[in-house]
């Protein structure tokens, strides 16, 4: 199933909903601060579980006390869909669940 990319405005909408997740360029983003490197770890972890069962992949940056993460989706060509806002959700949830801030 082919996905299309979101307008501009759903895509406002739909960040104001969702804490702490930003639009950075082509992409939607968010930072959490964890601690220390091994909670990190274990949440990019999580974070690459879920993204194998939804077949959606992020950009993920591991820092010492922290991780980023960026996504788009490459099969609309970059654009923002709403598998982005899916995996940001379920994101948000395990940061939670992980302590992150």
């Amino acid at each position: 199933m082919a996905v299309e990319p979101l307008p501009q405005q759903e895509i406002e909408d739909r960040l104001a909903q969702i804490q702490g997740w930003t639009l950075v360029g082509d992409r939607i983003s968010r930072s959490y601060v964890i601690g220390p490197h091994f909670a990190a770890a274990a949440l990019v972890m999580h974070i690459a579980q879920v993204q194998e069962d939804l077949g959606h992949h992020s950009d993920i940056t591991l820092g010492y006390n922290s991780v980023a993460v960026a996504v788009n989706t490459h099969s609309a060509g970059g654009a923002i869909t709403t598998l982005d806002f899916e995996l940001a959700e379920r994101v948000e949830k395990l940061a939670k669940a992980h302590g992150a801030e």
